[in-house]
């Protein structure tokens, strides 16, 4: 009898765990992409001088929804829930960090740590938001200088808009991919990839 019980309350334990498991899962799991810039490898293949550049996003996945992006005057506005501006992601606003001075098109963008959104109003290309604001951990949080994704997002504390060109592609990214691509050592291409939408944005480490 005592030994029913145990394995009752162990049953009991297992499922518990599994449906708080289940429940606490993010629908859009969290990202993050990272590269060095402005290193060198020596003869004994040591990299040194490089400086990191990161970014923390959420993964959006398609499931099942087709033609995400929309076209003419609905084109990229589907998933905006009513903001003016992509958050490049879900749930909290993407942050993009860079320990190396950046030049994005004709535009600087100061070593430090941002927040990044897109104005995706255009098949053709779209703009590139760096910003100053905060980052919120709840969508509840309490803090004007501070976002929960793109919700109350102002140009206020816009600090570099740049183009990204964007083109459609044959293959289709169930999951929203944010990758630095055609990399060497002064720069290389900031790329995103959702859906058959690839937008990319070269960049250099400033001199």
């Amino acid at each position: 009898m005592r030994a029913t019980t145990i394995l009752s309350v162990l049953v009991m334990f297992i499922v518990t765990a599994t449906v708080v498991e289940g429940q606490t899962r993010r629908l859009s799991p969290r990202g993050q992409v990272s590269t060095q810039v402005g290193g060198n490898l020596d003869a004994d293949g040591k990299y040194d001088g490089g400086k990191w550049i990161d970014i923390e996003y959420g993964r959006p996945i398609l499931r099942g929804r087709e033609n995400i992006w929309g076209s003419g005057d609905d084109y990229g506005q589907r998933f905006l829930q009513g903001s003016s501006v992509w958050r490049i992601g879900a749930d909290q606003s993407t942050r993009f960090t860079t320990e190396a001075d950046l030049v994005l098109g004709n535009n600087q963008l100061k070593a430090g740590e941002y927040t990044i959104f897109a104005e995706t109003t255009s098949p053709s290309e779209w703009t590139l938001i760096f910003t100053t604001w905060g980052v919120k951990q709840s969508f509840r949080e309490e803090n004007d200088a501070a976002l929960w994704g793109s919700y109350d997002y102002t140009p206020v504390k816009d600090v570099l808009r740049a183009t990204m060109r964007v083109q459609q592609i044959g293959r289709s990214a169930d999951q929203l991919i944010i990758a630095f691509t055609n990399m060497t050592q002064e720069g290389g291409d900031f790329t995103i990839w959702w859906d058959d939408q690839v937008a990319t944005i070269p960049f250099t480490v400033a001199n």
